[in-house]
C-alpha cells in the first residue's frame, strides 16, 4: 500500500490504527489520518509545535524496562550494605560479606563499569545477528541466570561458608552482561515505535491547529522511558526494608521474578513491534573506513593533490574514503552516504565526552552518599532507603518538565535545546556534589563519633539524614536536564544503520564515570569523604564550563540541518492561528 492510498483513506473514513509495521519507514512513506495534513515551512514558524500521541508498541517496550529495571535496582540497592558490613551484627546496619566501605564502594564500581561497557556487544551482535529484539531475549535469559545466583549465595548458610563473596562476584558478571545487552537495545527500540517521519499540522478539538513534531515526540518518549526506569527504581525502597527486616535472600528473590514477568510481557508484545533486522555490524566497516581514508588522505597530501569541496574548502580526511572518489582503485564495502553517516555518528558521541563526570558525581548516590547516610540518624529506615529519594523526585518531576516547563519555555520562544539542557543538568550535578560536601564536613563536625561515625561498630552522629534530601533533588533534576537528553541526543543524531552501536557508547560513557570512581578509592572512606565530594564537584563544574565553550554552537547547528533535512510542502491553505493561540 502506498503513501497515497493511506492519504486518501484517510480523508474517506474514520481514523484508523494501523500495524505499525506497516507504517515503519522501511516499509512505507509517512501517511495522513483524519484532519491531518503536511505542514509547510510557514506552519512551522507561525503554529505551535506539539509531540504525538505515543504509540501502543511503544508502551510494550517502556513496561519491559520498568521491569528490568525493577530488578536491576532492586539487588544493588542492597549491595553497600551486603558487601561493607558483617552479617548479623548487633546495634548494625545490615549486612553478609563484612568487607568495608573500600571494598563496597570498589565492588560498586566495578559493577558499574562493566553494565555500561557490555552494551557494546550487546549492540554489535544486534546489528551482525539477531537483531534487536531476540538480542534483548536472549541476554534477559543470561540476566536471570545471574539473579539466580545472586539469591540462591545469599541464603544464610552460604553466607556463613563464606559463598556470599564469590557469589556475588559471579551474579554481576552475569547480570552486566545481560544488562548490557538489553540495554543497548532497548532505547532505541522504544523510539523505533514512533514511525511518522514529516511534520503535520493537525485539527485539534476546539478547531485550533497544531504542528505534530517528530523532534518533540522522540523528546517526550525518552522522558517517559526515564520515568519507567525511576519508577522501577523504587524496587529498592522494598528491597532494602526486605533486607533490614527478614535477610538478604528474600530481598534478592523479588526482583529475580519480576524479571521472569518482564520477558514474559516482552515477547507478549512481539507482534505489536517494529522489529527491524540485522543490517550487520558496522564497527569492522567503521574501521575500515578510518584506515581508507587516513591513507589515502596521506597519499593525497603527500602527491600533492588535495581535494576541495564546492566552496573550496579542503574535504575532511573521512571523505577520502568515498567509493565515488575511486582513490584505492577497487570497490569497497560501503557507500558514500555511509561515510557521510559515520562523520554524523562521531560528530554526536564528541557531545558524549563529558558525561564520565557527570555519572562520577551520579554513582556517588549508590556507594558514598548510602556511606555517608550511614553516618547519620535515619529513624527506623535503612540507611540505603535513602537513595530512593532521587527516583521518587524523577517520577514526580518528570511529568511537570514534559508537560509544563519544557512546552512553556517553547511558547515564550526560548526552546531548550539538547546542548543547552545537558549544560544545565552538568552545573546542576556540580551543585548536588557541592551540597554534598558541606553536609558531610557538618557530620564530621558533629558528636559523637565525628569522622568515625559508622565505621565497624560505631553508630551514627547526632544529626538527621534528612538534611540529604536536597542533594537527592538536586541530583533528579540534573537527570531530567543531562541523563534523558543523553538517551534522546544519541538517538536523534546517530544515523538509521548506527542507532544500537552510538546508543552503547552513550551507555560506555556511565563506565567511564566508575573508572573514575576507582581513582577516588582511597578517598572514599572516613575522614577524606569531605575532599572525596568537593573534588568531584570541582571537576563537574570544570567539566560544565568546557562542555559550553565547545559544543554551544552545535544547538543551531542541529536546528539548521532538521529544517534543511525536512520535508515540507509548498503551500498550505490559511491556518487562522493567532499569536495568542
Amino acid at each position: 500500500m502506498s503513501s497515497k492510498s493511506l492519504e486518501k483513506i484517510s480523508q474517506e473514513s474514520s481514523p484508523i490504527d494501523l500495524p505499525n509495521e506497516e507504517l515503519h519507514p522501511g516499509h512505507l512513506d509517512d501517511y495522513l489520518r483524519e484532519g491531518e495534513r503536511w505542514a509547510t515551512e510557514e506552519d512551522m514558524s507561525m503554529l505551535r509545535r506539539v509531540g504525538d500521541r505515543i504509540p501502543t508498541a511503544a508502551f510494550f517496550v517502556v513496561l519491559t524496562e520498568f521491569c528490568e529495571r525493577f530488578t536491576y535496582y532492586g539487588i544493588t540497592g542492597p549491595f553497600q550494605n551486603y558487601i561493607q558490613n558483617g552479617y548479623k551484627v548487633p546495634n548494625s546496619n545490615p549486612g553478609a560479606i563484612g568487607g568495608g566501605q573500600h571494598l563496597a564502594t570498589g565492588l560498586s564500581n566495578f559493577f558499574q563499569f562493566w553494565c555500561y561497557l557490555t552494551p557494546i556487544l550487546g549492540a554489535v551482535i544486534a546489528d551482525q545477528y539477531l537483531g534487536k529484539f531476540k538480542t534483548i531475549v536472549v541476554f534477559s535469559i543470561i540476566y536471570i541466570v545471574g539473579d539466580l545466583i545472586l539469591t540462591l549465595t545469599s541464603i544464610p548458610s552460604s553466607i556463613r561458608h563464606g559463598g556470599a563473596l564469590p557469589g556475588l562476584v559471579i551474579a554481576m558478571i552475569t547480570i552486566g552482561l545481560g544488562t548490557g545487552g538489553i540495554k543497548s537495545n532497548v532505547s532505541p527500540m522504544v523510539a523505533e515505535q514512533y514511525g511518522r517521519y514529516r511534520p503535520f499540522v493537525r485539527t485539534l478539538k476546539n478547531g485550533t491547529q497544531v504542528v505534530v513534531d517528530r523532534e518533540l515526540t522522540v523528546q517526550s518518549i525518552f522522558n517517559w522511558f526515564y520515568w519507567a526506569i525511576n519508577v522501577g527504581g523504587l524496587s529498592a525502597i522494598a528491597t532494602t526494608e526486605i533486607e533490614a527486616n527478614v535477610d538478604f535472600w528474600p530481598a534478592y528473590l523479588l526482583p529475580t521474578l519480576m524479571f521472569v514477568i518482564c520477558v514474559i510481557v516482552f515477547v507478549l508484545g512481539r507482534k505489536r513491534y517494529v522489529i527491524t533486522k540485522p543490517t550487520g555490524s558496522i564497527v569492522i566497516k567503521a574501521y575500515k573506513v578510518f584506515v581508507t581514508g587516513l591513507r589515502n588522505y596521506r597519499r593525497a597530501k603527500a602527491e600533492n593533490r588535495l581535494i576541495l569541496d564546492e566552496d573550496g574548502k579542503k574535504i575532511s580526511w573521512m571523505d577520502y574514503a568515498k567509493p565515488s572518489l575511486a582513490l584505492d582503485g577497487g570497490s569497497v564495502g560501503w557507500t558514500d552516504k555511509f561515510v557521510d553517516e559515520l562523520r554524523t555518528a562521531l560528530r554526536s558521541c564528541k557531545v558524549m565526552a563529558i558525561y564520565p563526570l557527570f555519572w562520577l558525581c551520579y554513582n556517588q548516590m549508590s556507594n558514598n552518599m548510602v556511606s555517608q547516610a550511614g553516618q547519620m540518624n535515619t529513624g527506623n529506615v535503612p540507611n540505603d532507603i535513602m537513595q530512593n529519594i532521587d527516583p521518587l523526585c524523577i517520577i514526580v518531576l518528570i511529568p511537570i518538565f514534559d508537560r509544563l516547563i519544557f512546552p512553556g519555555f517553547r511558547r515564550i520562544g526560548l526552546e531548550l535545546r539538547p546542548v543547552t539542557r545537558i549544560t544545565i543538568g552538568f552545573l546542576v550535578a556540580a551543585l548536588a556534589m557541592a551540597y554534598a560536601a558541606i553536609l558531610q564536613h557538618f557530620v564530621y563536625k558533629t558528636e559523637p563519633y565525628f569522622d568515625a561515625a559508622g565505621d565497624g561498630d560505631n553508630g551514627f552522629n547526632h544529626i538527621s539524614a534528612a538534611i540529604q534530601v536536597p542533594a537527592y533533588i538536586l541530583i533528579a533534576i540534573s537527570e531530567i536536564f543531562a541523563s534523558v537528553t543523553g538517551l534522546e541526543y544519541a538517538y536523534k543524531r546517530a544515523p538509521e544503520s548506527m542507532k544500537s552501536i552510538v546508543m552503547s557508547i552513550f551507555l560506555f560513557t556511565n563506565a567511564g564515570g566508575s573508572i573514575l570512581g576507582f581513582c577516588f578509592n582511597s578517598i572514599s572512606a572516613n575522614p577524606h569523604l569531605v575532599e572525596n565530594f568537593a573534588i568531584v564537584s570541582g571537576l563537574m563544574g570544570g567539566g560544565t564550563i568546557v562542555f559550553f565553550i565547545c559544543f554551544r554552537h552545535y544547538d543551531n547547528r542541529e536546528a539548521e540541518e532538521l529544517k534543511k533535512n525536512t520535508v515540507f510542502e509548498k503551500e498550505s491553505p490559511k491556518v487562522g492561528y493567532t499569536a495568542d493561540e
